[in-house]
């Protein structure tokens, strides 16, 4: 049981790292672009601008649904149950 526990920690870090470094490359790439897209057309920065914070927004969703599932691992991982029952039965 302590291995399942031990990979389900390591998977667990992993989607975490991989949801950070995702949304920093991400943020990264839009910031670059915007800056580019203002400073051809400076008229429609504010347009820019709008879309950007949405996207910003959807980028951040994207990680947190992968802090969500993380957790969901650490307090109720399935696999455990799913051990426990096997030992039992």
């Amino acid at each position: 049981m302590e291995t399942v526990v031990s990979f389900t920690i390591i998977g667990v870090a992993i989607i975490i790292g991989l949801a950070a470094l995702g949304t920093a490359l991400g943020f990264g790439l839009m910031g670059g672009r915007f800056l580019e897209a203002t400073a051809r057309q400076p008229e429609m920065a504010s347009q820019i601008q709008i879309k950007m914070f949405i996207l910003a927004g959807l980028i951040d969703a994207i990680a947190m649904i992968g802090v969500g599932v993380s957790l969901f691992f650490v307090f109720a991982n399935p696999f455990v149950a799913t051990l426990q029952q096997a030992l039992a039965g």
